[in-house]
């Protein structure tokens, strides 16, 4: 996906109930931009959930070892294999695109429709030693597709109702405009295991992070909370393999347990937020401030590691363990109501995650208070400083003005996008959700 030739890239409109839009025409090829406008101007006009789904070529090397693989008899590679199977009678450009039987699916959610399911949800990570974020396999550090491509949309109406599945066939639908495929489960399983898989992903990086800060703290009581947290792992993984092959949640699994751990360590980080909030409003403002009094707050805070730093992760952690916990709670309630799934499923999001979004705003806005604070020099009798004191002090400085650098507290919605890897065999592999 790096040459300069134009690569065909069929790209569909799926929505999650029967809707008819003006201006969606079949057959003319656009550049990414134009896509990325239509996406914009979509979402702003119709009634109904809209995403757009394109199908690229398989990049030669993909680590799927960060996704969630699902076989061929799983719903959403069913649903997915369906509509491909149904497209390409249809339409010679995605019989062309899909003729391999292996391509990367990526759907897209525009930003007013990530907004509906939580817009904490998918927030962008940066992983350890690089700058640029996680982007996948087709996306730029800039965000946008790295090939050249020539994107074609596929009429909607041919294919309406073929996803299969509840909520997917298409009935009559308003006079006028172009009636755009129905596909509420496939757009429903692809969201659910893509915020999972990133929620899974946030949760493999808080670990190596506490990992590294407890072997230096040597603090028990700490590793005591890793441990229980990291232990609710097995448990929600089981879940999720039995919720996406559409079974049913037993009490054998031991996600109540689960449950009841992270909702546990979300009660620590909670009550250790408000000790930092009343910490800071007690500091005098718009004065220095001593190292040695920011430190009987903030312990740590001055180091690489430190219990300040170790419950940020602990907090991080927990929070996505929650979001993946979230996402599986409203799978469900949508597949006990199958006549409406994805605005139940929506639903179920945003009551759950309101208290974590709150959680990581206010530990976000705690960081960039922190990061702002000028420190003052100690007070004492010397008038001179050792070289130590006075490098203790700059370094200390830098890393606390350090803590607010990549901090996002505007918690702005954005384009979400949810890469599928489909193999000749039928088997997916969904990748963590990117903000676009």
């Amino acid at each position: 996906m790096t040459d300069d030739r134009k690569t065909t890239v069929p790209v569909w409109t799926l929505a999650t109930a029967d809707v008819r839009v003006s201006g969606v025409t079949a057959g003319e090829s656009m550049t990414a931009e134009r896509l990325a406008e239509l996406r914009g101007v979509l979402a702003v006009l119709a009634d109904q959930p809209i995403v757009t789904l394109e199908a690229h070529p398989l990049p030669d090397k993909i680590d799927r070892g960060r996704g969630i693989p699902l076989d061929a008899a799983s719903p959403l590679a069913q649903h997915l294999s369906q509509f491909i199977t149904q497209s390409t009678r249809t339409s010679l450009t995605t019989a062309r695109a899909t003729a391999s039987g292996e391509n990367l699916y990526r759907m897209v959610v525009p930003a007013k429709v990530a907004a509906q399911f939580g817009q904490g949800l998918v927030r962008p990570m940066v992983p350890k030693g690089a700058a640029g974020g996680i982007y996948g396999e087709l996306v730029s550090s800039t965000g946008r597709i790295a090939s050249k491509a020539r994107f074609v949309p596929v009429g909607g109406a041919a294919a309406a109702g073929t996803a299969g599945g509840a909520g997917a066939t298409a009935g009559a639908a308003a006079a006028g405009g172009t009636a755009l495929t129905v596909a509420a489960p496939l757009v429903l399983m692809a969201v659910a295991v893509g915020v999972s898989a990133h929620a899974d992903r946030k949760r493999q990086q808080a670990i190596e992070h506490i990992t590294q800060l407890l072997e230096q703290l040597q603090e028990e009581k700490l590793d005591d909370e890793h441990s229980e947290l990291d232990g609710c792992r097995d448990a929600i993984d089981k879940a999720t393999a039995i919720l996406l092959d559409q079974g049913k949640l037993g009490v054998s699994l031991g996600l109540d347990s689960a449950v009841h751990a992270i909702n546990t360590a979300l009660g620590k980080a909670d009550r250790r937020l408000a000790r930092w909030q009343s910490a800071l409003d007690g500091l005098p403002e718009g004065e220095a401030v001593e190292l040695g009094t920011l430190t009987k707050s903030f312990p740590g805070v001055d180091d690489h590691g430190g219990t300040f730093r170790a419950h940020l992760e602990l907090a991080s952690l927990a929070v996505a363990l929650k979001r993946r916990v979230v996402a599986l709670q409203a799978v469900e309630h949508a597949q006990s109501e199958p006549g409406n799934p994805f605005e139940n499923f929506t639903r179920a999001l945003k009551r759950d995650q309101q208290r974590l979004d709150e959680l990581e705003s206010g530990i976000a806005a705690v960081l960039v208070r922190l990061s702002a604070l000028e420190l003052a020099r100690p007070n004492g009798l010397r008038p001179v400083f050792t070289t130590g004191e006075v490098d203790r002090l700059m370094s200390a400085a830098h890393r606390i003005h350090q803590l607010g650098a990549g901090v996002s507290v505007s918690g702005r919605p954005m384009d979400v996008a949810i890469e599928i890897a489909r193999g000749k065999d039928g088997s997916v592999t969904v990748f963590p959700a990117l903000p676009v």
